[in-house]
Formats: structure tokens, C-alpha cells, sequence
């Protein structure tokens, strides 16, 4: 038993020795985390030299785009072809993805060898190679039927314009094929593909075997954006955000980019890292001072390092007693299998002793450990380096969504990760060491980068269909000239209509008199009440007004809530409601005892017949109370205070938000004589000659009209350009039929008219994976403040993508570009329409007062207006576009309708 023990220790102590000795030998290829970490960081700096267009050409990284824009999201179909081109293999494969929902993949394959005088040979001789077998496999096959797409696996580093198009930057894994390099290999592909004749394909798609992988992995596997491969060379991909990739036109959306990793280092990053044994491999390669990281790593060379070391340490006297077989002096005789086959967990050492015998040598036993440890520390190191570069690109994926920990897949393949016993294990390590806020799943590829050949082809298919459809349903919304310029000529004719007796009760927009006969001239003051009632919130307010040369107008305001419950119970209650506001306010004031003139901002369409004498029309925003249309508004107003019985008012002016906008803007700017409203609501006033108002008496001077043209299209005019989305949203509305303009231009419907496409486009698999949550069902959910949100261009999609999260939508990056789209497409009409119909408007200004050329200035409010990010611009190119002979000036109210309200108090008062 003693004897047993002693020969144990004896043999730990043996091992630990010889471990020591080749540690001691090898100390510079052994890296700490402290070391590993910084090399992690070189790379990042590289990646960002490689993405930047100023210092790409000089970058180590080429971080080359593959024009690769999404993962597969599980609805790819269809069968497709596919080569691997990579190695000194070459593979066919038929691939047929299931489309009844079982994400199934059905694949048929054959390998055929290439002879190392084609690889050494001339390019069109590759190609043409490539091309009879490519005949080969769909004449065995049968698959002539009809045009197949065919996607294409080339694993060599390509620049790519498109999917479809790459050139060839240089050769590696030891092909040297002539006139290929600098031409497009697609191109040469299908030139021989021409001249072989008998195959009907399209080549769609130039893959690189790395994106490859992480396609094929991502079919199964949602969450992968990486590829690695560690095989006879190495290399990763990843998904990049596109606003990061100077090389590429476009910021929305993301794209794959092949790092081309194996060049890391060619510019002296590693060069404290590179031991004398990576100089000779360097210096006796096909390809000197290139490729430093993958001949660091890569299957190609392990072997050979391991060579070159036992050499090295046999020439010492530190292995085989100091002798040297022929074999050990060869290069390539020592392989990466046999580095594979030494550190197998039982049988390692009887493997090292065949191997080492096989080579001429003639092993102890401290020989085979000391040759199983120096395998280790050589394969060991390429996995630490590996780890290291992948978590540069886990930490810049990180970053990029701007998160604390992510949670993604790597997709893996290559011999040396597949068949080495201890290297996945060891990466996977290592990497979560280096990024424990990264929460990795390692992902083997099963089916090699053909299948992800296929995978990059169906994807691409996929969103070449899905963007038709998307294009075919958003074309509605997109306006021509001729279209703006009939919608323009429309509102002409329905403005004319509106303001002649003859016509005013049939026309759309309703021309309502609002009897405020001039806009401010700076004489103004006094202090007055003001009230000011549009949509959910009610504003009470004192403003006093100075004139002379230091005119001013100073306010002071309280703003209260109107509940549904009152918007939609009786007329009443609304008014009831407003009185009690009026009361606290001015209790607030301590101004109860005085009788103040007020202006009544009321915001709804009312026939006016003077200035403080206005029926509502209809309502509109949302109000539905009960017994007030038909009414006078301020009769109501006289009553609910009659009602309260604590104080009184005189209530000189009932007033239009739209008109009180003009007039606001008008103390500011004399040439102001138009009114702009885009927000909840959307209409127009602007001073009409009264000669040509004809349901009011008088011909001399001027009259603010309010157009009320949230009706323009009541009369079925503008039935050509309504969406089929116009209409659910119309028949959804409190008031069908009504106020189609509006439904088309207004803050209160943009956000439901996007619901209503979205929901289309997902019900057809074009968005949110088909899934229709409840969320998307509600109608309101998508408020219109959304699209001003997403659409803003200092927004990147992953803030996109949080907003629609916030909507309990789940949204891929995809998905979140469609989704902008969407939104842009609703509010650029939108705009466009209001352009239009301004464009009718400062036209017949000109054309009342004969002027070739017409100077005018537009107040506008509005949230639509003030906050969306391109609603403002696009409406004024429309009115340049659709009225040239004006020169039209728009300025922001910036004290809302209230103050409005007031002025037009004082200038009634006056008048």
C-alpha cells in the first residue's frame, strides 16, 4: 500500500515538474485577465477605426459591411440553393424552409473535393469548377423545375456594395487562385454559371461563413447577433447599429458586420503580445505580417506552433533527452488534431505517445506530459484570445442599447470549437469572466454556414416581399403634386361656397362669421377676463394690456381639468362645471366683486350673429354634451352664472381659439391676418373682404372668417385620397361622417390612424411577429405625441423600441423602422393636406386685392404644429410649392388663444 502511494506521489510530483519547466518555458504565452482585458480593449479602439470612414483604409479591422440587415425571425419559407466555398472542400446544398408555422428545415447536401491545381490555378477555372458542380447536384436532384435563389457562402474577405456583390480584398486558408482578387466574385459566379449552361438560379446573396453561422443560428435561436468561427482560419460577425457605420448610407436599423478578426494585431496592436514562435509562423506563411491574430488562434497554425515549440525545446535538451526526429523538423507534420487528440480528458497521454512515436521520437513519461501541457498552453491561449475579442463585441452590443446587462447568443462553429475536447468549454469561461454583465448562450451551429447561406437568401426574400407590401399599403399616403394641387382647388371651391348665401348650408366648410371686423393696431388696453375652453383642460385667465410705446400684455392664469364624464353628460353640467372654475379663480384673484369684460374662447364651430352671440354648430375634440348644439353658448354661460348666483360678468366676445391665435400673433406682427390651429384640432381663420361675405350685411371693410375647415370633405370631395384606414377611424369616432379633414389632419386622430395600419400590417406577419396584443387593440393607446416622439431624428431606434415596449408592443429593430415609417408617412400627409388647403387660402387673399405678389405673416398654436419634428416644414414647402406668387411668414402664438380672447374684447370695445 505504502509502495502504491509512493509511486503516486512520485508521478504528481514528475508532472508538476515538468508542468513548471514548460511554464517557465512558455511564460509569454500564458495571459492574465489584467492582460486579457487590455487586448479587449485594443480591440474595441479598432473596431472603431475599421467603422469610421476616415480611418478604415488604414484599420487592422476592415469591419466590413455585409448589407446583411436581419436575423431571421422564424416566417422565412420556401426552398432555396446554397454553396460553401471555404476550404478545400467545396459543398452543394437544397434547402426548403417550412412555411406551416413548424420552423422546420429540410436540407439535402453533397461535397465535392477541389483539386489543389484549381485552387492554385486560374480564377474562371475555380468558378467554372464551382458552377459543373452546382449542375452535378441539381441534375442528381432533379431541381430544374423552375428559377431557384441561390445564396453564397464564400469565406474569404470581401468589400460588399450590396448583398448581392462583393470583392474579393485577399485570399486566405491557403488559396491563391489567379485574377480573382479585386473583381467581383458574384459576378465570376455567375459568368460561369452562363457559360456552363443548364442551370436556371439567381444568385441573390454573397455570405461570408461567419454570418453564416449566426443566420443559421438565428433561425433557431431569436436572440443571436453574433457568429465566431475557430476552425482552419478564424473570424466573428455581429449585428452593428447602422448610425455607427460610416461606410454605409442610412442611420435607421441595424446591419451585420464581418469584423475580419483575423487581421487584428497586422497593424503592431498586439505587439507585446506576439512570442518569437508567432514571429517564425509569420515569417514562413504564404502571407507575411498578415493575418497576426488568426495565426495566433486559428486551426490552421496550432499545430505547427506546437511544432516549432517541441523543436525549440528538444534543441535545448528539455524534451526526448535532446534528440530531433526528421519528421518533428518538417513543417506540417505536426497537426491541430493531434493538439485535439493529446488533451483528451482519458486516453491524452497514451494519444501523445502514438503521436510523438509516429513522429520518429522516442518519449518518456515526463516527455508526453511536458507535450500535453505545451498543447494545452497553445490551445489555451488561442481560446483566451478568442474570449477577449468577443467580449469587446458583447461590451460594444452592450453599449449600443444602452443597457446594464444583456442577455444575448453566440453562434459558434469550426473544428477546433466543435472538436477540441476542452477549447468551448474554456472560451466560455473565460469570456464570462471577462463580461459578467453579458449573459452568454453559446450556440453550435449544426448545419454550417451553407444552411445560413440559404438563411441570408430567405431573409433577404422575406424583406423584399414584406417591403412591397408595406410600400403598396403606405402609398396611399404619399400625395403628388397633382393630387395637393386638386385638394388646393377643392378648398378654393368650398371656401367660395361657404362665404355665398346660396350655397352656405349645403358647403363643407362652414365660413363662419365671426364678427371681429380688424385685427389689433397697438391702442389696445384695459384689463379684461379671459376663458378659454378646446379640448380637456380649461383655462381662466386676468390679462392686462398697456399700450402706447411700451405696450405689453401681462396674464395671470389657473388652468382646471374638464372629467369625460362632464365632455360627455349634459350641456348643463358642462356649463355648471365651467362657472365653478370661474368662481375659484376668482376667489384666487380675490377678484369677485369686480365686473370684468370677457372674452370666450370657445373652440368648437358655432354660427355667430354678432360678436357675443354664437350656436354651437357641433361638436367636435371628443365633447359630446347633451342640449347644446343649436344653442347660443353664451346664453348658456349667462344662465350657469345665474345659475351659481355669486357674481357677475360681462361677456363682450365669443371667440374662436383659431381667431384668437390670429389676433395674438396680429399685436405682435400687423401683416398677421391668418390664423393656423394644428394640434387636438385643425382649422384655419383669416380676414375675408366683406363684399364677399354674403351671409352677413355690409360691403366695406373686412371680416375674420373662421373656415371651421375640419369639415372640408363632409361632401364627399376628397373621397379619392381617404384610406381605407380613414374610414375605420372615421366609423370609430363620436361623430361619423363628420370632420374628415380633420380626421385626416388633426393631433386628436394621427395616433389612431397608425394604430389602425399597424394592426393591418401585423395581422398579415408584417410586424410584432404576428402577434396582436391587447395593448394594440385599444383604441387611443397610440397617442399622437408617439409619432412626434418616434419621428424625431435625434431619437435612435432602441428609444424607439422602448416607447412601443411602453405600449406593451413588442418590437424587434425591424419592426421599430416599419413602425417610424408608419408614423412618417400619417403625419407627412398630414402636413401636406394643411399645406394644401393654406395654399387655397393666402391665394384668394392675393386674388381679392389684385396683387401679383402677396407678403402675409400666419399665427399658428397647436401641439401638432409646435412638437412634431418635421409637421412645421413640410407644411411650408407644400404652401410654397402650391402658391408661388406668396411669400408666406408663420409665427408661433406663443401665449395661446386666452390672450387672444382678450384682444378681441378690447378691439370690440373700442369699435
Amino acid at each position: 500500500m505504502f509502495a502504491v502511494h509512493l509511486l503516486s506521489f512520485y508521478f504528481t510530483k514528475l508532472q508538476e515538474d515538468q508542468i513548471k519547466k514548460v511554464d517557465r518555458f512558455l511564460y509569454a504565452m500564458r495571459l492574465s485577465d489584467e492582460q486579457l482585458l487590455e487586448i479587449s480593449h485594443r480591440f474595441r479602439d479598432e473596431m472603431e477605426k475599421g467603422l469610421s470612414r476616415e480611418s478604415n483604409a488604414a484599420a487592422a479591422l476592415k469591419m466590413l459591411p455585409t448589407h446583411v440587415f436581419s436575423t431571421p425571425d422564424g416566417s422565412e419559407k420556401g426552398e432555396f440553393l446554397a454553396l460553401d466555398l471555404g476550404g478545400s472542400k467545396f459543398k452543394v446544398l437544397q434547402v426548403k424552409v417550412s412555411e406551416d408555422g413548424n420552423r422546420k428545415v429540410q436540407m439535402e447536401s453533397e461535397i465535392f473535393p477541389i483539386p489543389e491545381e484549381v485552387i492554385n490555378g486560374r480564377g474562371t477555372d475555380l468558378f467554372d469548377h464551382v458552377a459543373d458542380s452546382l449542375k452535378n447536384f441539381m441534375q442528381k436532384n432533379n431541381i430544374n423545375q423552375k428559377k431557384k435563389p441561390l445564396g453564397f457562402t464564400f469565406s474569404f474577405p470581401c468589400l460588399q456594395s450590396k448583398l448581392d456583390e462583393g470583392v474579393l480584398l485577399s485570399w486566405s486558408k491557403n488559396y491563391k487562385a489567379r485574377g480573382v482578387q479585386g473583381t467581383n466574385v458574384v459576378q465570376a459566379l455567375r459568368q460561369a454559371i452562363n457559360k456552363t449552361g443548364g442551370i436556371d438560379v439567381d444568385v441573390l446573396a454573397l455570405v461570408n461563413d461567419t454570418v453564416g453561422t449566426m443566420m443559421t443560428c438565428g433561425y433557431d435561436d431569436q436572440h443571436c447577433e453574433v457568429g465566431v468561427i475557430i476552425g482552419t482560419g478564424t473570424n466573428a460577425c455581429y449585428m452593428e447599429e447602422l448610425r455607427h457605420i460610416d461606410l454605409v448610407e442610412g442611420d435607421e436599423g441595424r446591419m451585420c458586420i464581418n469584423t475580419e478578426w483575423g487581421a487584428f494585431g497586422d497593424d503592431g496592436a498586439l505587439h507585446d503580445f506576439i512570442t518569437g514562435f508567432d514571429s517564425e509562423i509569420d515569417a514562413a506563411s504564404i502571407n507575411p505580417g498578415k493575418q497576426l491574430f488568426e495565426k495566433m488562434v486559428s486551426g490552421m497554425y496550432m499545430g505547427e506552433l506546437v511544432r516549432l515549440i517541441l523543436l525549440k525545446m528538444a534543441k535545448r535538451g528539455l524534451l526526448f533527452k535532446g534528440r530531433v526526429s526528421d519528421a518533428l523538423r518538417t513543417k506540417g507534420k505536426f497537426q491541430t488534431q493531434h493538439v485535439s487528440m493529446i488533451e483528451e480528458y482519458k486516453d491524452g497521454l497514451r494519444n501523445t505517445r502514438e503521436i510523438l512515436t509516429e513522429l520518429g521520437l522516442t518519449p518518456t513519461e515526463d516527455d508526453c506530459i511536458a507535450v500535453q501541457h505545451v498543447c494545452t498552453i497553445v490551445s489555451f491561449r488561442s481560446a483566451n484570445l478568442c474570449a477577449a475579442a468577443l467580449a469587446a463585441i458583447l461590451t460594444r452590443i452592450r453599449e449600443n442599447k444602452k443597457l446594464k446587462s444583456l442577455r444575448t447568443t453566440v453562434g459558434m462553429d469550426g473544428t477546433v470549437y466543435r472538436t477540441h475536447p476542452q477549447y468551448s468549454k474554456r472560451l466560455h469561461k473565460v469570456v464570462r469572466r471577462l463580461v459578467p454583465e453579458c449573459h452568454v448562450r453559446f450556440v453550435l451551429s449544426e448545419s454550417g454556414s451553407g444552411k445560413g447561406a440559404a438563411m441570408v437568401t430567405a431573409v433577404a426574400q422575406r424583406r423584399a416581399s414584406q417591403r412591397e407590401e408595406i410600400n403598396d399599403t403606405l402609398a396611399d399616403f404619399t400625395l403628388s403634386s397633382t393630387q395637393l394641387q386638386q385638394v388646393k382647388e377643392k378648398m378654393r371651391v368650398e371656401l367660395e361656397r361657404g362665404l355665398r348665401k346660396d350655397s352656405h348650408d349645403s358647403a363643407s366648410v362652414k365660413m363662419l362669421p365671426s364678427y371681429v371686423y380688424r385685427t389689433p393696431d397697438g391702442t389696445e388696453r384695459g384689463k379684461f377676463l379671459a376663458l378659454d375652453l378646446g379640448g380637456t383642460n380649461f383655462r381662466v385667465l386676468v390679462v392686462k394690456i398697456r399700450s402706447g410705446i411700451r405696450k405689453s400684455v401681462r396674464m395671470y392664469n389657473k388652468i382646471y381639468a374638464i372629467p369625460l364624464e362632464i365632455m360627455q353628460g349634459t350641456g348643463e353640467e358642462l356649463f355648471d362645471h365651467i362657472v365653478q372654475c370661474i368662481s375659484d379663480f376668482l376667489d384666487y384673484m380675490g377678484m369677485k366683486n369686480t365686473r370684468l369684460p370677457l372674452g370666450f374662447t370657445f373652440s368648437f364651430p358655432c354660427s355667430q350673429t354678432g360678436i357675443d352671440k354664437g350656436s354651437l354648430v357641433s361638436w367636435t375634440k371628443g365633447f359630446k354634451a347633451t342640449e347644446c348644439e343649436g344653442h347660443d353658448v353664451v346664453d348658456m354661460l349667462r344662465e350657469a352664472i345665474k345659475r351659481r348666483n355669486e357674481f357677475d360678468l360681462d361677456i363682450v366676445a365669443v371667440v374662436n381659439d383659431t381667431v384668437g391665435t390670429m389676433m395674438t400673433c396680429a399685436y405682435e406682427d400687423p401683416r398677421c391676418e391668418i390664423g393656423l390651429i394644428a394640434g387636438t384640432g385643425s382649422n384655419v381663420c383669416y380676414m375675408e373682404d366683406m363684399k364677399n361675405v354674403e351671409v352677413v350685411e355690409g360691403d366695406e371693410g373686412q371680416m375674420c372668417i373662421n373656415t371651421e375647415w375640419g369639415g372640408f370633405g363632409d361632401n364627399d370631395n376628397i373621397e379619392d385620397i381617404r384610406t381605407r384606414f380613414d374610414h375605420e377611424v372615421d366609423e370609430g369616432s363620436l361623430n361619423v361622417g363628420k370632420q374628415r379633414f380633420e380626421k385626416m389632419t388633426s393631433g386628436m386622430y394621427l395616433g389612431e390612424i397608425v394604430r389602425q395600419i399597424l394592426i393591418d400590417l401585423t395581422k398579415r406577419g408584417l410586424l410584432f411577429r404576428g402577434r396582436i396584443t391587447e395593448p394594440l387593440k385599444t383604441r387611443g393607446i397610440f397617442e399622437t405625441k408617439f409619432l412626434s416622439q418616434i419621428e424625431s431624428d435625434r431619437l435612435a431606434l432602441l428609444q424607439v423600441r422602448s416607447i412601443l415596449q411602453h405600449l406593451g408592443l413588442d418590437s424587434t429593430c425591424d419592426d421599430s423602422i416599419i413602425v417610424k415609417e408608419v408614423c412618417g408617412a400619417v403625419s407627412r400627409r398630414a402636413a401636406q393636406l394643411c399645406g394644401a388647403g393654406m395654399a387655397a387660402i393666402v391665394d384668394k387673399i392675393r386674388e381679392n386685392r389684385g396683387l401679383d405678389n402677396l407678403d402675409i405673416t400666419v399665427g399658428v398654436d397647436g401641439t401638432l404644429y409646435k412638437l412634431h419634428p418635421h409637421f412645421s416644414r413640410i407644411l411650408k414647402e407644400t404652401v410654397k410649392e402650391l402658391a408661388p406668387q406668396c411669400e408666406v411668414e408663420f409665427i408661433l402664438s406663443e401665449d395661446g388663444s386666452g390672450k387672444g380672447a382678450a384682444l378681441i374684447t378690447a378691439v370690440a370695445r373700442q369699435i
